[in-house]
């Protein structure tokens, strides 16, 4: 892709088109290294764009298998579009470990709000990435937040420990559970429950109602007994009850997110907070990178095949293999910049 065409595809997102944007989120969760360059120029150019991603909400939402996540969010994003927002829900769908491939049936779920033009829907697999989230999912955030979203929404896959890595991405944390009893207390994993800022009890409807209230009870006494992180208001973190199917709950739902969001702004922790998810994803990306940077160079991957042939045959500890390929990759590099002096000074000449 030309530069020509970068600006023009920044210009156009910037404007809020939606085919653009979709466009731009194809092109940063490319796989194929002939994108990156590309990936990387438009990014740069979105990022100084900085009162759009300050004005944004970002929240992120997850839940145990069939609480009714899709639902809950068609729900309450129609609600916001009502009240004048601009909702970009970016939803994670598991991928399978043999084929890679994922249903990404988000969209189909959430039919009328993908459909409503102040809304934009986009499922992503999440192929091996662990946390619930995409590769790239901190990057469709900033292209969303360019082209003018003002709530992104971002849904991950299921719930269990790994799930907290949503956390490093996103302002507030919403974890949805449906009406059961003191085992499913039980199965829900410490780790999520620390990060959880809001634990909506959904399905509290019909006949579920009375249950779901017993369940908020339940879990808003084992959400006392966690110790309150410090600079958020009284009461949080808190169980809700609500019921995507009624509507009722939600209005105190998006309160109650949009309370915690302006007491962190406000005192000036959110930006702390995304000052540190910001560099958690520059080392994130460094490592990945050093990674790749192994696996295209033939004589650096041939020694990883052997260091790893060696650990799993427990001829080598780990450590040590670990350490002989970072000295590899440190030579490798070296070498690198010694040729690129060498061409530079030829250039010259």
């Amino acid at each position: 892709m030309e530069a020509g065409d970068i600006d023009a595809l920044a210009e156009a997102l910037s404007t809020g088109d939606r085919r653009a944007l979709a466009r731009g989120i194809t092109l940063v969760e490319s796989t194929a290294p002939r994108h990156r360059p590309a990936a990387r120029a438009l990014l740069s150019q979105l990022t100084a764009r900085a009162d759009a991603r300050a004005a944004a909400r970002r929240i992120g939402l997850s839940g145990t298998p069939g609480v009714g996540k899709s639902s809950f969010i068609e729900a309450l994003g129609s609600r916001l579009i009502a009240q004048g927002h601009r909702v970009a829900v970016l939803a994670v769908d598991p991928s399978s470990s043999r084929s890679g491939g994922s249903i990404l049936g988000d969209k189909t779920r959430m039919e009328t709000l993908a459909r409503a033009p102040q809304a934009f829907v986009r499922p992503s697999p999440a192929g091996r990435t662990l946390g619930g989230v995409a590769r790239r999912t901190r990057e469709a955030i900033a292209l969303v937040e360019a082209a003018g979203y003002d709530v992104v929404l971002v849904e991950t896959v299921g719930v269990g420990q790994s799930e907290t890595a949503v956390a490093e991405m996103t302002d507030v944390f919403c974890l949805l559970l449906a009406p059961g009893g003191g085992d499913e207390l039980q199965g829900v994993k410490r780790g999520i429950m620390e990060i959880a800022d809001i634990v909506v009890i959904n399905k509290a409807d019909g006949a579920m109602k009375r249950a779901a209230e017993a369940t908020q009870a339940d879990y808003q006494g084992a959400l006392s007994l966690l110790r309150r992180r410090a600079g958020d208001p009284e009461g949080f973190p808190k169980a809700l009850t609500a019921s995507a199917m009624t509507g009722d709950g939600l209005d105190t739902v998006w309160q109650a997110l949009t309370t915690l969001d302006d007491w962190r702004r406000d005192r000036g922790w959110r930006d702390e907070r995304r000052q540190a998810q910001a560099l958690t994803w520059f080392r994130q990306s460094l490592e990945r990178g050093l990674v790749e940077r192994l696996a295209r160079d033939v004589g650096l991957a041939r020694q990883l095949e052997v260091a790893e042939a060696a650990v799993a045959a427990g001829r080598e500890t780990p450590d040590a293999c670990a350490e002989r390929i970072v000295a590899a990759l440190r030579i490798a590099l070296a070498g690198a910049d010694v040729d690129a002096d060498d061409d530079a000074h030829a250039g010259q000449d």
